[in-house]
């Protein structure tokens, strides 16, 4: 019979599972970090927007031969600049200029998939496809992930700054629009990094989740990004593995067991449902 230690190696025999496991690593890694300051910001919303809004430059970079991650971070970056175009220059507000911008380009993106001859099936750019990550695909996901957690994390103090204060960090004499700017580049390449093993509509939850929860069990930004790093690689590999188990797409179970992290951190963490009821005023009297 055979044990559970067995059991639990199982996966590792095969080589698409090991490719699977070391892409849910750098994934979950740079997703994380990225989570935490679109979480403080309020920019959930920009990375629904961009994930779906890099569907036509996958495709046109399909069409001419260039790398489809090429495309994508061109599509992502070009729509979140008109976004903030149109924000400066018309009465519409950011919220409604983002959704007309990245609907329209996700529109644009899935007409010109249907009239294209192709062998991609449009479902694993949707929800990915980790389990046929090849060795390609995971150098190319190591470089784009590894560049952005460097330069993420060398400036994080910048992002923090300009996350809470933008114009506390114009008045100290810091590249406010560069930062702006380059924060969108960062989740552009952070989106093209989890394409192949997510897809485009599941790693919105992989830029949420993990900040969110971060937020709630800890209290400072350093250990906030140590939670959500951690939660964001733990689910990945767990739900990579029970994909295997069950028989079962990767990219939702990963999606499953953040949920789940998610809502144990709202019932039992800092700023948990439990941790307010037992510090609100009369609590003691109960």
């Amino acid at each position: 019979m055979m044990s559970w230690v067995d059991l639990l190696l199982e996966p590792l025999a095969y080589d698409f599972m090991q490719r699977a496991l070391l892409v849910a690593v750098l994934v979950g890694a740079v997703s994380a970090v990225l989570s935490c300051f679109l979480v403080l910001k309020g920019w959930s919303l920009m990375g629904d927007a961009i994930s779906h809004a890099v569907l036509p430059g996958i495709v046109i970079a399909y069409v001419v031969g260039l790398p489809l991650a090429v495309g994508a971070f061109a599509a992502g970056l070009l729509s979140a600049v008109a976004t903030g175009y149109l924000k400066d220059n018309s009465r519409i507000k950011e919220d409604t200029a983002m959704g007309i911008v990245f609907t329209g380009m996700f529109g644009f993106g899935l007409v010109l998939f249907s009239r294209i001859q192709t062998d991609q099936h449009l479902s694993h750019i949707l929800f990915g496809d980790m389990l046929g990550v090849s060795w390609g695909d995971l150098v190319e996901t190591a470089i784009v992930a590894g560049g952005t957690l460097l330069v993420v994390l060398s400036k994080r103090k910048d992002f923090l700054l300009y996350t809470f204060d933008p114009q506390h960090a114009r008045a100290i004499g810091l590249p406010v629009g560069l930062l702006h700017y380059g924060l969108l580049a960062m989740l552009s390449l952070t989106i093209v990094a989890s394409l192949k093993a997510v897809g485009i509509i599941l790693v919105v939850a992989m830029l949420i989740a993990p900040g969110a929860i971060g937020l709630l069990v800890s209290r400072r930004f350093d250990t906030m990004l140590l939670v959500a790093t951690a939660a964001a690689i733990g689910s990945s590999v767990a739900g990579t593995l029970l994909s295997y188990y069950l028989n079962a797409s990767s990219g939702p179970s990963i999606v499953l067991i953040q949920t789940g992290l998610f809502l144990l951190a709202l019932v039992f963490g800092q700023g948990g449902i439990l941790r307010r009821q037992a510090t609100s005023p009369g609590s003691s009297l109960r």
